[in-house]
């Protein structure tokens, strides 16, 4: 039953920090990614014209790997991708990570005690082939963005075979084709807005169509103060009520609620009268608390501009109900032309490669993703999930989470019963569901409680930072390299250097 190699799918945050943390740990590390470079959400395969990051450089970079200091404050993705290729080969990982090698099916051997993996590998010279892979443990990492959803609308066969397209905005890589188009881009999202910011101009028009108007938050608040000062720190995930209330917190969800309110309402007249919303018919008239249901957008540079002068258009709660050649029906009544349209519709969490009976323990009736901690299935041997949370300090989780998982496999970690892993998560998603009108991506989204998370797993670990910097982290924007420390320190809690890895077992085995 010993653990030697470990296998990893998908080679994004989540798999190149497993990967990282488990190659210094002794392990053999075999990482598989179907597409031609890591990167995950950041490969070329799916990088979208205008795509940026929601993070600031010095918050969106791992523990001991800071990005370079020549990045702009918001990179692009193309940055992104070429930061985490400069850490697989930092941190010596190439060897370990298999491209154009696509998981198809993954079983478990119980009285083996190993994985059994099924890999489609795309060859250089463009044939393909099958391989058959073992592993003792299997971390599933290919993200809560894996499969593009595009909506199923009426007449699309129609309009298909009259000439138009219908993308996903992942899959929307070649800004060129948009040329002379009247286009659509579905949405109200950051990648909805970004696409549209970008085609506009290039396009004969750019239309969003935007069911619901959600909250976007200016880079500089006010035009002066960077928006991680408030949004990316301790005080800031304060504002809005965690599961569990512990500290300075329930002065402010308690007495201290008018202050917090105070806080609130403030940000929301600045963010109102910088980006002129009520003079553009643009305000979502909601609360800005409500960011706190769903996701956190930041605005797309000259998106609101653009809108201002005419060149980009926004058609506000309405839908395409129908297509037809050349055209698209709202559900306002309203007609317009159309050759392409263009999907931020999100995505589907699936794991195809997995068995169904494997997968109806990891998830409900539901399709939600029954995880302890965000990483375990309940009842399921040797299989871990990472990355499967979507926050704005998502590649930090992925890396604690990465360091969580090394640790409950080398004994550090006692989880609790069955039982109390079931109520668990019953109790995370039932407070998920009222907290998010049921919008929280299959039991995933942690947004906006990222160092929430990070805290639980640290604690369980007992390796949680200092009150000195934890104190720092209230009021600054928090820093990834005050978390650099964890893996020597999880390294020297297990005495591990040049140790044989097959001496080393799964806790509870």
């Amino acid at each position: 039953m010993a653990i030697r190699k470990i296998g990893i799918v998908g080679a994004g945050f989540g798999g190149l920090s497993a990967a990282r943390v488990f190659t210094a740990l002794g392990y053999q590390v075999c990482l598989y990614e179907k597409e031609p470079d890591v990167g995950g959400v950041w490969s070329a395969s799916r990088r979208y014209p205008g795509l940026t990051t929601q993070n600031p450089r010095s918050t969106y970079a791992l523990s001991d790997f800071p990005m370079p200091a020549d990045y702009p404050e918001w990179p692009s993705g193309k940055q992104v991708q070429a930061y985490m290729q400069s850490y697989a080969e930092h941190f010596g990982l190439a060897g370990a990570i298999h491209l154009n090698a696509e998981v198809v099916e993954a079983s478990y051997r119980h009285q083996a005690g190993q994985w059994q993996l099924g890999i489609d590998k795309k060859n250089a010279d463009g044939s393909r082939q099958t391989l058959e892979e073992q592993c003792d443990y299997l971390i599933i990492a290919n993200g809560i963005f894996s499969v593009p959803f595009i909506p199923q609308y009426p007449g699309a066969d129609e309009f298909v075979a009259n000439g138009g397209v219908i993308c996903h905005t992942s899959q929307l890589t070649d800004q060129r084709i948009v040329k002379g188009k009247h286009v659509l881009v579905v949405g109200y999202g950051k990648s909805s807005c970004d696409v549209a910011n970008a085609l506009a101009g290039t396009a004969k028009s750019t239309t969003v169509i935007a069911r619901h108007l959600i909250w976007k938050l200016p880079k500089m608040l006010g035009n002066v103060l960077n928006y991680k000062h408030l949004f990316l720190t301790r005080l800031s995930e304060a504002l809005f009520r965690y599961i569990r209330l512990r500290g300075f917190e329930k002065f402010l969800h308690g007495v201290g609620n008018p202050l917090r309110r105070s806080l609130l309402n403030s940000v929301e007249f600045i963010v109102e009268k910088q980006l002129r919303l009520r003079r553009l018919g643009l305000h979502p008239h909601k609360p800005l608390e409500t960011i706190a249901r769903s996701t956190v957008s930041l605005v797309t540079d000259g998106f609101f501009e653009k809108i201002a002068r005419g060149e980009l258009d926004i058609r506000r709660e309405t839908e395409i109900s129908r297509l037809s050649a050349g055209r698209a029906e709202l559900s306002d009544g309203h007609s317009l032309p159309a050759d392409i349209v263009v999907c931020g519709t999100g995505w589907q969490q699936t794991c195809p490669f997995l068995d169904s009976d494997i997968m109806d323990k990891v998830t409900d009736q539901r399709g939600n993703f029954r995880l302890y901690r965000s990483m375990l299935p309940i009842g399921v041997p040797r299989l871990a999930f990472n990355g499967y949370n979507s926050s704005f300090f998502s590649q930090l989780n992925c890396e604690i989470g990465a360091l969580w998982l090394a640790d409950y496999l080398n004994g550090g970690i006692d989880l609790p019963s069955i039982a109390a892993q079931n109520d668990y998560a019953d109790r995370r998603l039932a407070w998920m569901e009222a907290r998010t009108d049921g919008k929280h991506s299959r039991g995933t989204n942690i947004i906006p409680f990222s160092i929430h998370h990070i805290d639980e797993l640290l604690d369980d670990m007992g390796m949680n930072l200092g009150r000195l910097i934890r104190f720092k982290q209230w009021f600054g924007a928090l820093d990834p390299g005050d978390y650099a420390h964890i893996l020597p320190q999880l390294k020297n809690k297990h005495r591990i250097g040049k140790i044989d890895a097959g001496l080393r077992c799964e806790a509870g085995t």
